[in-house]
C-alpha cells in the first residue's frame, strides 16, 4: 500500500510515550502511532456495527428486561454469578 505524509501535533508527554514504546519494540515511532490509530478506528467501527445491530433488534421489540439485566450485574463477583440474560 502506498503511504502518504500525515502530520499532527501531540503534547510532549504523548510524544515521549510513543518514542519509549517504539524503542521497547525496536520499531519507529511512526509504526507505533499508525498501529494505535488503526486499532482505535477498528474499535470504533466494531462499536458502530454493534450499535447498528442492537438498534435493529430494538426496532423488532427485542430487549433484555431491566430486572434481568440488573440482577445479572449485581451478581458479578459473587458465588452465585448469573449467566448473561437472554433477549426476550
Amino acid at each position: 500500500m502506498t503511504t502518504v505524509p500525515f502530520t499532527m501535533r501531540v503534547d510532549a508527554d504523548l510524544k515521549a510515550a510513543i518514542e519509549e514504546e517504539a524503542a521497547r519494540q525496536d520499531v519507529s515511532a511512526t509504526q507505533i502511532a499508525t498501529r494505535a490509530i488503526k486499532t482505535h478506528l477498528n474499535g470504533q467501527a466494531a462499536e458502530r456495527v454493534a450499535i447498528e445491530e442492537a438498534i435493529i433488534e430494538a426496532d423488532k421489540g427485542r430487549f433484555i428486561s431491566e430486572e434481568a439485566f440488573t440482577a445479572w450485574v449485581e451478581s458479578w463477583d459473587t458465588e452465585n454469578e448469573l449467566p448473561m440474560p437472554k433477549v426476550e
